[in-house]
């Protein structure tokens, strides 16, 4: 790796219990995002990424506005998304609003765009299902369209087209980041690769190195298409804790509730703790002291050439507090001992 890897931190702004043991308001949930952001800010985190849902179980249906008033408070911390769902959004508005918050941010916005892996935006904002793929594919090429230049003259079937359009505002240094977040198909690595957007690998389960055969597709693809490699990220869950044996015992009542109600609506089998543990120690579930998840942060970094790993550091109704404990213990140490491994 060129230059140190970057660590941050995901959350979909999941719903959290209060000191009764009650669930938050979503405007709770929302001011404690601001602190657990201006936090990550202070201990040395990079960045920032908060998932849009339109669901109960989620409080940010709106990101960049909540990122907007975390840039506010905050001097270096990169803000961005994880993810904008592109599939059922405006290519032309996505592109209007983070480079409205880069310029707040002074330079520090990023958009990770993907389908989503819910499905509740389509008939919301009236979108057919049926044209799942078609959506996000023609609106991830307009909004490449959006990045690349300045006036901008695109066709498409599913919206009218553009001829010699500006888009306001302007990027004013450079260009938009862009990442696309990919769950694991050879067909969106390759397209990540031709639309020349940066990778994000979503490992939610099992062995990282199970993606290692993506990563040489990328290099591959790029190759092929003369462009030039990119940053390659990876997005997990996780949490830290003083100890593994706290950090897995705080994690897992949360974890397996929020497992299991997604099962129940997707079929999969209830979670049981062995198959969890298994996962915490040899598979994608960062959880632990911060030594631990340094050395297996390290290791993936390591196995898959990462340039970015973002922890997912919220699972279901985690209380605020545990939540700010994980992220200080993140910044303070993990990250310091990540860099010390990787030097």
């Amino acid at each position: 790796m060129t230059k140190p890897l970057e660590l941050g931190l995901d959350t979909f702004g999941d719903i959290t219990q209060g000191p009764d043991g009650r669930s938050l308001h979503e405007a709770e949930v929302l001011r404690n995002l601001v602190k657990q952001g201006v936090l990550a800010d202070e201990t040395g985190v990079d960045f920032l990424g908060l998932g849009e849902h339109h669901r109960a179980d989620f409080a940010i249906s709106a990101p960049e506005i909540l990122l907007s008033h975390i840039a506010a408070l905050t001097k270096r911390l990169r803000l961005g998304t994880s993810v904008t769902v592109l599939s059922s959004d405006d290519p032309i508005r996505v592109f209007q609003r983070f480079s409205t918050l880069n310029a707040l941010s002074n330079g520090r916005a990023e958009i990770t765009v993907g389908r989503g892996s819910f499905t509740e935006s389509f008939p919301l904002f009236g979108y057919d299902l049926n044209l799942y793929e078609e959506l996000f594919e023609q609106k991830l090429d307009l909004l490449s369209a959006l990045v690349a230049d300045e006036v901008v003259t695109w066709e498409g079937e599913l919206r009218p087209p553009l001829k010699k359009q500006r888009v306001f505002p302007r990027v004013e240094d450079g260009s938009l980041v862009v990442w696309v977040g990919v769950g694991g198909t050879p067909q969106s690595v390759v397209r990540a690769v031709a639309y020349d957007f940066q990778l994000m690998l979503a490992i939610i389960g099992g062995d990282p190195a199970r993606f290692k055969p993506l990563v040489d597709l990328y290099h591959r693809a790029c190759d092929q298409m003369e462009h030039a490699v990119k940053p390659i990220g990876v997005h997990s869950p996780g949490h830290v804790a003083e100890t593994d044996e706290q950090a897995l015992e705080e994690l897992w009542p949360h974890y397996k509730a929020f497992h299991d109600r997604l099962g129940r609506e997707r079929g999969w089998s209830p979670m049981v703790k062995d198959a969890f543990v298994s996962e915490a120690r040899h598979g994608s579930i960062y959880a632990g002291s911060p030594e631990t998840v340094a050395r297996r942060i390290a290791k993936t970094a390591k196995t898959l050439g990462l340039s970015r790993f973002d922890m997912k550091y919220a699972t279901g109704a985690m209380p605020h507090d545990m939540l700010m404990n994980s992220i200080e213990l993140y910044g303070t140490r993990v990250i310091p001992l990540v860099r010390d491994m990787l030097a």
